[in-house]
């Protein structure tokens, strides 16, 4: 009898401390904008300033790579890289235009240890990639050569697959793809120097985990689709049957 009377009192008690200690902590440290650090109500957030500043890439769009349209097109349409050359995935999109805004914060969640950046990017993603979610078995990350990894400490990409699989409720496969070379940074090269760069730069670890699956690829940036094309070929050279491509910003040069 005293057990059934207090314990509803008892939950409640419980519930008021949790609620009180968020408080405190929210009170002591407070959300903040990823972009300029002003305080916001939610994690993830950008203040009202900023967000007008980020362009998220939406419709109309290129069905193949998500290369985005500056009119209405008729659906399905694709665009002028893709019917030149149609890429090894099956579908990419990508949340962000890279530019000069969305680089400041994508660089300190790479280089500066802003870990804490990845769930709120993964909704992004997860928003951007709506449609191609529900089409995956599993998650996979592009992975760093080991030596990039013990500088950096953490693979960013694995971090955004993990927040993207979590929201899909999908099953992540860490080390599904490992890098065999440890390649020159991206940045400095060109369109076909990226390509020859990462070529035959990938392998897979295992070929039963991916065999018939349909894969969602996720990585940090697309710049020219080089890393995600060779990590697309891994894949389906092991037995994959499609491979999705999402990754947090994209940049867009006028084709």
């Amino acid at each position: 009898m005293w057990s059934r009377w207090h314990r509803p009192r008892i939950g409640r008690a419980v519930s008021i401390v949790g609620a009180a200690k968020r408080l405190a902590l929210d009170a002591a440290f407070p959300e903040r904008c990823f972009s300029c650090g002003a305080i916001v109500d939610n994690a993830g957030a950008l203040c009202v300033d900023c967000w007008p500043k980020f362009t998220f890439i939406g419709s109309p769009m290129c069905a193949l790579c998500g290369y985005p349209f500056p009119h209405a097109v008729s659906p399905g349409a694709i665009c002028a890289a893709c019917t030149k050359r149609r890429p090894a995935f099956d579908a990419a999109r990508a949340a962000l235009v890279y530019d000069d805004t969305s680089r400041e914060i994508i660089l300190r969640f790479k280089h500066a240890d802003r870990t804490r950046y990845a769930n709120a990017f993964g909704a992004w993603i997860s928003r951007a990639g709506a449609e191609l979610v529900p089409l995956a078995d599993v998650v996979v990350p592009v992975p760093l050569h080991p030596r990039r990894l013990i500088g950096r400490r953490y693979n960013q990409s694995l971090l955004l697959a993990r927040a993207v699989a979590r929201l899909g409720r999908l099953p992540v496969i860490p080390d599904a793809l490992r890098r065999l070379r440890n390649t020159p940074s991206q940045g400095s090269l060109s369109r076909g120097a990226r390509h020859r760069n990462v070529q035959g730069a990938f392998s897979l670890r295992g070929r039963a985990e991916v065999v018939g699956k349909s894969i969602l690829l996720i990585d940090d940036v697309y710049t020219t689709g080089a890393t995600v094309e060779a990590c697309t070929h891994a894949l389906k050279k092991g037995g994959a049957a499609r491979v999705y491509v999402l990754t947090l910003a994209r940049v867009i040069r006028p084709q």
